[in-house]
């Protein structure tokens, strides 16, 4: 069977989003589209506005045949730690082709993956503190590959063809055109498309108005978000302040990622802000994107330490969220392959502190708590039964 991959969020799914789908699946000519989406956190380090079950019955509506979870810490990461996870995940899945949205689809993402896994490790060497750690990297291309990176979706498909590039066997690489609406635009336009950052600015208006919405989202997507409970950072602001201001200074340096005396800069603008988009300007250096930051508060409100982060990564597993029968098929064939755990159902031992699902149960807690709605213990892999009728 030929199988393809995409990486995705869903946050939330929209026309775009069906028509990559949509294209994936034909270009690719393949038998089965498994989506590996991140859980109900997103790389950027925010709450995903729906939450993860949902998503994933939205994502096959749209057309996908299986959904697994990319679990939260590789889900929440720089992009290139967020490709390596996605990558590896799909590669474990048996994919044969990966694609992904670009502003740039005539690139050619395979052969400057190849060039980029062949270039000697920089990291250590980016220690410029007046220049974002992305800045530096983009730099270092320019200068090695002649390669400019400008573009947020044209980053991460260069972030997957670089762990693409090391696996054993490299998958295919597929970019599909975005259609009308970029990354990062603000404003829902005239047409079917729009960013998922557009269509989460309309969210976070109290009162929220989805009249403008409506065109530029399947149908099953509008209800979800006329029917449940989104959650924003806004929801999340007073929990955070609270964390930052009680949690003793040689605790918050444990956080992951709170490097370079970050966490005292925490402690001092804590008490001079009254919002969480005023905390990320009083914490802003050119040291640090919004993106970073964004990430560490998000693993300061969730008490996110390495430990839990490296425990995760080795030892990786494969969480199914859904399927259709294409799926399901395909899934009986696969589980003679697979390497990795396969987890349906979390049992008590995997969901307990030290197992193998530990961090995912307790990040979620919050978003249980919020939506008052079970997303560990007591759900199973949604099979969906019915068609895309859009």
């Amino acid at each position: 069977m030929k199988v393809t991959g995409i990486i995705a969020e869903y946050n939330p799914l929209h026309n775009g989003h069906r028509y990559q789908l949509q294209q994936a699946r034909q270009t690719s000519q393949a038998d089965v589209v498994i989506v590996c989406m991140s859980g109900n956190y997103v790389q950027r380090g925010e709450p995903a506005v729906l939450d993860k079950w949902t998503r994933a019955q939205l994502a096959l509506a749209a057309g996908a045949d299986m959904v697994v979870e990319l679990p939260f810490a590789s889900a929440v990461q720089p992009a290139d730690r967020f490709a390596t996870g996605a990558i590896d995940l799909l590669a474990q899945l048996g994919c044969q082709t990966v694609a992904f949205g670009s502003e740039e689809a005539a690139f050619d993402y395979q052969t400057i993956g190849q060039k980029i896994a062949a270039l000697p490790a920089q990291s250590a060497a980016f220690v410029d503190y007046q220049k974002t750690y992305a800045t530096q990297l983009n730099e270092f291309y320019q200068q090695t590959l002649n390669l400019s990176i400008d573009q947020p979706n044209h980053l991460l498909g260069i972030s997957y063809a670089a762990a693409n590039a090391r696996l054993a066997q490299p998958m295919q690489l597929l970019a599909i055109e975005r259609q009308q609406a970029q990354h990062a635009d603000q404003l829902i336009q005239t047409g079917a498309y729009a960013s998922a950052s557009a269509i989460r600015k309309v969210l976070a208006h109290t009162p929220v108005d989805l009249t403008t919405v409506q065109p530029v989202v399947p149908a099953t997507t509008m209800a979800a978000l006329t029917t449940q409970q989104g959650v924003q950072w806004p929801q999340l602001w007073p929990l955070l302040q609270y964390r930052i201001n009680s949690t003793p200074l040689a605790e918050l340096r444990q956080v992951y990622q709170m490097s370079e005396g970050l966490e005292y800069r925490f402690k001092k603008v804590i008490t001079q802000v009254d919002s969480y988009e005023a905390l990320l300007q009083a914490l802003k250096t050119k040291r640090y994107t919004y993106a970073r930051l964004q990430r560490v508060c998000l693993y300061v409100l969730l008490n996110i330490k390495d430990t839990a982060i490296q425990q995760t990564l080795e030892q990786p597993y494969v969480r199914l969220l859904g399927f259709n029968q294409v799926g399901q098929t395909y899934l009986h064939q696969l589980k003679k392959q697979l390497t990795w755990p396969l987890i349906s159902k979390i049992s008590a031992k995997l969901g307990a502190e030290t197992g193998l699902l530990g961090l995912e149960v307790r990040v979620d807690r919050l978003f249980e708590q919020l939506t008052n709605t079970h997303q560990n213990f007591a759900r199973q892999p949604l099979f969906y039964q019915g068609k895309d009728v859009e």
